[in-house]
């Protein structure tokens, strides 16, 4: 069985800044029970060293769930995906990276990756939205 992930990039703002944005680079992902999901995602229009970054799922019919938050210096997952998630920020690139080995039907889910700032405009700035299609 397949686990076919169609990745589609939704920009959602949450500030009035506009020129910020992430854009997700993947397009379609195929996958197969038990392989490695891989899904990355670049910062404009902002200091991407001086942002959090974060991950976020929804599963048809469930509400979202945050997975995971990766900064320059470390990261904090959730207890579900301990083990089988890696993530990386790359600030130079201003690029972030999810891998998420062991794929099961369960992990298909609508992913996002969501930019947060710690300043006086504290939270989530803007994130993108990849789909899937099973």
């Amino acid at each position: 069985m397949k686990i076919t992930l169609s990745l589609l990039l939704i920009l959602l703002s949450f500030s009035r800044v506009k020129c910020q944005s992430m854009e997700s680079l993947e397009t379609a992902v195929q996958l197969k029970p038990g392989e490695t999901l891989s899904l990355s995602c670049r910062g404009s229009g902002f200091t991407f060293s001086s942002y959090d970054m974060h991950w976020i799922r929804q599963q048809a019919g469930k509400p979202l769930e945050w997975i995971a938050e990766v900064w320059s210096s470390g990261s904090n997952k959730a207890k579900s995906l301990e083990g089988r998630l890696e993530l990386k920020k790359d600030n130079s690139n201003s690029m972030v990276y999810l891998k998420l080995s062991g794929v099961t039907v369960e992990d298909s889910a609508v992913y996002y990756c969501a930019s947060e700032t710690h300043s006086e405009e504290h939270g989530w700035k803007d994130c993108t939205k990849t789909c899937p299609e099973l």
